[in-house]
């Protein structure tokens, strides 16, 4: 089986002949071309290439084009500094000193600098490795991209002080969101991801009144394009997993912190559970064996559809034979 057919088989409930493996990899494939940063976050060449000889040198089954997550941000009219180490910074976010949203532009994805970057990441990708590979593309989720737009903190106090107005913001960043996946699914992509990492600081009730409805309107827009949807919210999300499992999505990510199995029990039998090795204790500053292990342990706790991954991004520094150990074969369970 090519990587692609592994992945879709296993999303589709079909067999394998071994577990797909889909790390998040980021500075560590910047790194291991040797090269800054900021030109894999800003030039879609360099991170191809990161992520390419990555896939081919380790064994994923899946490029991607995860940096940051100010693409969609600098479209909003925002600017975005680069780093030769580390990620991108925004020092101003458009709503920083204003609720005035007519005065937000809207980005089109294929004029904005950076999120037309992404999409010909994924045009670079289908042209040069074909079908091999399952294509990951990005969007930020509704509350992720608010947050982006307002800054953290301010966005946090908002939704409590002035949830309708969030609910507009959120809205229009759907709105883009759905455009900017239309545009890397017509390029090549056949999943895109949904980062939504600001939604785990927010409690349940929070989240299923105002955030949720948002990703679901995304969710189905992008399941009705033929993509897979693979949401990533890093943290703790424990309790929101009832309102997750109502988003029906094709792949969730499940950082360390939660209980794999009792993800199972909450989204059901259908969604494919990616994770969940803590990144630092257990990728970073483990042993080949120890790694082997865990992932045959969750497996073995979760079962069918299983993605090989860590709770999130694969650090820098990660000693080599440690990714390897993460992407050796998994045989399939029946």
């Amino acid at each position: 089986m090519t990587s692609k057919q592994r992945y879709g088989a296993m999303l589709r409930g079909a067999p394998v002949d071994f577990v797909p493996r889909i790390p998040i990899l980021m500075q560590f494939a910047a790194d291991h071309i040797g090269a800054n940063y900021g030109a894999f976050c800003s030039d879609y060449r360099v991170k191809v290439e990161g992520n390419i000889r990555c896939a081919e040198d380790f064994g994923l089954d899946l490029v991607g084009v995860m940096s940051d997550p100010f693409s969609e941000t600098q479209g909003y009219g925002a600017e975005i500094i680069f780093l030769d180490k580390g990620v991108p910074q925004c020092p101003h976010p458009p709503l920083e000193n204003s609720t005035d949203l007519n005065k937000l532009p809207t980005p089109d994805p294929l004029k904005s600098t950076r999120m037309l970057n992404t999409v010909n990441a994924v045009r670079a990708y289908r042209e040069r490795t074909g079908e091999a590979y399952t294509i990951l593309g990005w969007v930020e989720g509704p509350a992720a991209e608010a947050a982006d737009l307002r800054g953290v903190n301010q966005f946090l106090i908002d939704l409590m002080d002035d949830p309708s107005w969030c609910g507009e913001l959120m809205e229009r960043c759907v709105d883009v969101a759905i455009e900017y996946a239309r545009a890397q699914v017509t390029a090549g992509a056949d999943t895109i991801g949904i980062g939504d990492a600001i939604a785990s600081q927010v409690s349940r009730q929070i989240y299923e009144e105002h955030i949720l409805p948002r990703e679901q309107r995304l969710v189905r827009a992008i399941q009705a394009m033929g993509a897979f949807v693979r949401l990533h919210i890093c943290g703790n999300i424990t309790h929101l997993l009832d309102g997750i499992a109502t988003l029906s999505v094709d792949v969730l990510d499940v950082d360390h912190m939660v209980d794999m199995a009792l993800a199972r029990r909450k989204v059901g039998p259908r969604v494919a559970l990616a994770g969940n090795v803590d990144p630092v204790s257990g990728v970073l500053r483990s042993t080949p064996a120890a790694i082997r292990e865990r992932i045959r342990r969750d497996y073995a706790l979760v079962g069918n559809p299983y993605l090989v991954n860590a709770g999130c991004e694969i650090p820098p520094g990660t000693p080599p034979e440690n990714l390897r150990a993460i992407c050796e074969p998994l045989p399939y369970a029946r």
